[in-house]
């Protein structure tokens, strides 16, 4: 690390001028963080000795970023959503919230408003020729309780790696389903096996991540909201065991608890019961939820999000 050559009592008097910290008006929450944040990157720049040159070429590859609309794909990359993650985790240990099922990060690709069905949902529209999946399991409490009237919110990209609306080529909310619990609180759904991803060649991410010596693929996975009245919202995924980056996300998706066994099934009484043709993928799993606490961090996550 080079060594600063700017006193520090000068980065700190312009950090306060800058963000408007000793001023009467404004934000109060938000010259707090503008303070902090750019006492850190004045600091930043004159302990790392960065460049002139560096510092505008960062503005102008945030901007192109903007400009590609690959902010909401950065936050994962650099790490930053999983870090989110991990805080919500430490604040439900600290308030005794331990049990639930373990969340992850949401990415960039949820669309509201999906098709809502009774109990069972079929997701895809049977134009892609993938392995059939059959998903099920229970929503249940802390104490294994079923959660009727549960919402499961399901997204997951194709064969090729790709989302509806985010992709031309399918349907409006292909593989896209809301399912709400059954009295016993169970959900299924039929789909296809989905594939991972990789960020858009050449995009901003990638060129990010390759220039730390990073890889900008994702494996298979699944994302779920969970909500039921009196619980906490869950957001999380399931990865699909086996696929080459399951420990190697580029956006740190992958949990323990969130890699399910995958079965084969080819018993043909069961094929002919799921009105399938030839033999398919089975995955149980069940949802735990956590009371809502007053005083706890929300769960749900007001961001920008893409319409329908």
């Amino acid at each position: 690390m080079a060594n600063g050559i700017i006193e520090k009592h000068v980065i700190e008097d312009l950090a306060r001028r800058a963000s408007g910290l000793d001023t009467e008006g404004g934000d109060r929450r938000l010259k707090e963080i503008m303070n902090r944040l750019l006492g850190d990157l004045f600091q930043a720049i004159d302990d790392l000795d960065i460049s002139m040159n560096e510092v505008w070429g960062a503005v102008a590859y945030l901007g192109a970023a903007g400009r590609n609309n690959e902010l909401g794909l950065m936050a994962p990359g650099i790490g930053l959503e999983h870090f989110l993650d991990l805080r919500l985790d430490e604040a439900e240990r600290r308030a005794g919230l331990a049990g639930g099922t373990a969340r992850t990060i949401e990415g960039p690709l949820y669309i509201a408003g999906a098709p809502l069905c009774k109990g069972t949902a079929r997701l895809d529209d049977g134009s892609d020729e993938g392995e059939v999946l059959f998903m099920q399991g229970h929503v249940r409490d802390q104490n294994g309780k079923p959660v009727a009237g549960a919402i499961v919110d399901v997204w997951h990209a194709n064969t090729l790696g790709n989302y509806s609306h985010f992709d031309p080529q399918q349907a409006p909310y292909n593989l896209r389903r809301r399912v709400e619990t059954d009295t016993d609180g169970r959900y299924r759904f039929r789909t296809i096996m989905p594939s991972g991803y990789s960020t858009p060649p050449g995009g901003s991410t990638e060129q990010l991540l390759f220039a730390m010596g990073r890889h900008g693929h994702r494996p298979a996975h699944i994302h779920f909201f969970v909500e039921a009245p009196a619980y906490r919202h869950l957001t999380t995924q399931i990865n699909i065991e086996g696929d080459p980056y399951l420990f190697e996300d580029f956006a740190f998706g992958t949990r323990e608890d969130l890699i399910p066994a995958v079965k084969r099934v080819s018993d043909p009484t069961l094929m002919a019961e799921n009105q399938v043709q030839k033999p398919y993928a089975s995955i149980d799993f069940d949802f735990v939820l956590t009371p809502a606490i007053e005083g706890v961090a929300d769960t749900i996550v007001e961001r920008e999000r893409a319409a329908a």
